[in-house]
């Protein structure tokens, strides 16, 4: 038996080491990177977190480089991880729950959160809270069977149980809303009603499905990012008391302190727009952004790229690059007063495949930067700051959504 497994591991490694020796020489100038081991690749080099990763190894190997064996499931994990970089930093419950309730209300005029929640069923709202609280908690999960996919037959952590179990609760209450809107229980002008409008011409596009596709997509992309956005926005303007004043003051000049705001005054302040786009220059919320797959053989500058690979951009690194950017480390919204220099942001990607929720996300953050409701703030960050704020009595803030 012992004879027999032995053999069986030898056969393994020279079928893994053949694989490798005829991808090599099947593809000839490929971008230059780090040496790799068999059958894991580059893996071991791949530390947390990835963006600063990728710069250091884009520093040594240039600005385009490459690592072994970029398949598809290891880029899941790379995506997720990606995303949720900033998991490290404690999001606060006042910036969570109010994004929660912002996209909630525009897909379906309910809040279910905190002090803002108007669900007179109380049992909804409590199901609403525990299911998004779980899917949290599990999106950032690691899967062994991202790195080694024969390890996908046996699910030895159990996550591909729990994400089936967690889908059948959402998609579960997603029907249940989407039922309630269908059948006229709520009369509401929101993105669910409009596509349920969609449906009944288009019924083959807007398939119950889909909408609760749609409904999780602005879940799960269009709330966590904000709120992280929100928050080093924050962080950002109390560790600046001068750029906070200078916020303050131009909100004091343009609407004064018994003003009702609405959405259309945002526009007005243009230094809290450049705020807001400075934070996002320094703090992407997605900092390699989303992986894109090659469909054929292509090349960038000199290297020619196989197909089926995977591409990342470090928009992280590209907005700290100091040939792009005056003082790159430095807290800056002035530098966006120069014609020009929003072009060179890369936050929301750019293209066709460039994130579709981009001018959202910016009434979002410009919106809420513009009050606070508590007296005590924790910053989540690494390192945890913390606030004394005051509310500006007796201004006010119209939600449009």
């Amino acid at each position: 038996m012992t004879a027999f497994f032995l053999t069986l591991t030898s056969l393994f490694f020279l079928i893994i080491t053949l694989k490798l020796l005829l991808h090599t020489t099947r593809f000839k100038n490929l971008p230059p990177g780090p040496p790799f081991l068999p059958i894991i690749g580059n893996l071991h080099q791949l530390k947390q977190p990835l963006h600063h990763t990728f710069q250091t190894l884009s520093q040594k190997h240039g600005q385009i480089f490459s690592l072994w064996d970029e398949i598809m499931r290891l880029i899941q994990k790379l995506a997720r991880v990606s995303y949720h970089d900033f998991s490290e930093v404690e999001l606060t419950p006042m910036f969570s729950e109010l994004t929660f309730n912002t996209v909630m209300r525009m897909m379906s005029g309910k809040g279910y959160f905190g002090d803002d929640c108007d669900v007179s069923d109380v049992e909804e709202a409590r199901l609403f809270r525990e299911i998004m609280k779980e899917i949290t908690s599990i999106g950032g999960a690691t899967n062994v069977s991202d790195f080694l996919g024969f390890l996908r037959w046996f699910d030895f952590d159990g996550l591909e149980k729990s994400l089936k179990r967690i889908s059948k609760r959402v998609y579960s209450f997603l029907q249940r809303l989407i039922d309630e809107h269908r059948f006229g229980k709520r009369n509401t002008n929101t993105m669910l009603d409009h596509l349920l409008k969609q449906q009944q011409s288009q019924l083959e596009y807007y398939t119950d499905q889909i909408i609760k596709g749609l409904i999780m997509v602005m879940l799960i992309a269009g709330t966590d990012t904000s709120s992280i956005t929100l928050e080093w926005a924050m962080a950002n303007l109390l560790n600046n008391p001068n750029i906070l004043k200078k916020a303050k003051d131009e909100f004091d000049t343009h609407m004064g302190q018994d003003y009702f705001i609405d959405e259309h005054d945002i526009s007005k302040l243009s230094y809290l727009q450049n705020i807001v786009y400075e934070t996002l220059r320094l703090h992407p919320a997605a900092p390699l952004l989303l992986p894109h797959f090659s469909s054929e053989d292509f090349t960038i500058e000199k290297y020619n790229i196989p197909q089926n690979t995977i591409l990342m951009v470090n928009a992280w690194a590209i907005h700290r690059d100091p040939n792009l950017w005056t003082d790159p480390i430095c807290f800056k919204p002035e530098r966006f007063e120069k014609e020009g220099e929003i072009n060179k942001l890369l936050s929301f990607g750019m293209g066709r495949r460039a994130c579709p929720g981009e001018n959202l996300a910016h009434r979002t953050v410009k919106k809420k930067l513009t009050w606070a409701e508590k007296k005590g703030i924790t910053m989540g960050k690494e390192i945890s700051l913390k606030a004394m704020c005051k509310l500006r009595h007796p201004m006010m803030i119209k939600n449009s959504f």
